[in-house]
């Protein structure tokens, strides 16, 4: 497997990205890897990586581009913590639905590069949930899966900016899986995604990890659960070995 660190120029700036290509004489779909908060750095190679040996080429940006090359964070994150809060702000305020969809565009057609036509999954973890999302309205005809781990803000009541406003571009099969008590997608906001899926009419699927709280699929955040980290992981390969070709 090669792994190659690239500079992506964007409208906005110049974005640090990792680019995961495995060993093989055929083209095979790509996975755009959403990370979370704490963007590019070790414990998101190692989960990105894992997904490219499934035979996958998987394209990992920093989405705060604008605002720092990786690490994003020159302290340990601390739930709660003044700083950490402030961090999270600042990394996230450029985050707006406009320049989410120019990102997009040039993350999802770099990826499309290197696949031949193939299509494209996307994953996004935390913040990269919604993100996850709005990259399906930006290439319905390629997208063709989208999976949201721990997402938070995904569904915002009275917001323009929320991610659900996008559902009815959106053409790629979804998946959503939740934490308990999460503050950032709390039960009413998870009920509401979820009459807004129904409403859009494709098929998706929503459910809550009982006993996982938020950050549970990333190996260097404090709520880790391995167990229900693996059976995310499996429902992941399965949606992309369903959707993708």
């Amino acid at each position: 497997m090669t792994e190659q660190d690239l500079q992506l120029t964007l409208p906005d700036g110049t974005a640090d990205a990792v680019l995961f290509t495995p060993d093989a004489d055929h083209p095979l779909p790509g996975i755009l890897f959403i990370p979370d908060i704490g963007s590019i750095r070790d414990t998101k190679r190692q989960m990105a990586r894992r997904l490219a040996a499934e035979s996958y080429v998987v394209l990992m940006p920093n989405e705060f581009y604008r605002t720092s090359r990786p690490p994003v964070f020159s302290f340990p994150r601390k739930s709660g913590d003044p700083a950490t809060t402030q961090r999270i702000a600042e990394l996230s305020a450029p985050l707006t639905p406009e320049a989410l969809g120019k990102d997009l565009a040039v993350y999802l057609d770099t990826l499309a590069a290197h696949t031949s036509g193939k299509k494209i999954g996307v994953v996004g973890f935390c913040i990269g949930g919604g993100i996850a999302l709005r990259a399906a309205a930006v290439r319905p005809d390629l997208v063709a899966a989208v999976a949201s781990f721990h997402g938070g803000g995904l569904y915002k009541a009275n917001s323009p900016a929320s991610p659900h406003l996008v559902l009815p571009k959106v053409n790629a099969r979804l998946y959503f899986g939740h934490a308990t008590d999460d503050k950032s997608m709390d039960a009413d906001a998870i009920m509401e995604l979820v009459k807004a899926l129904k409403a859009w009419g494709g098929r998706f699927e929503s459910e809550i990890y009982e006993g996982s709280h938020h950050g549970w699929t990333v190996p260097d955040n404090p709520a880790y659960n391995q167990p229900q980290a693996e059976r995310a992981y499996a429902k992941l390969i399965e949606l992309f070995r369903e959707t993708l070709s």
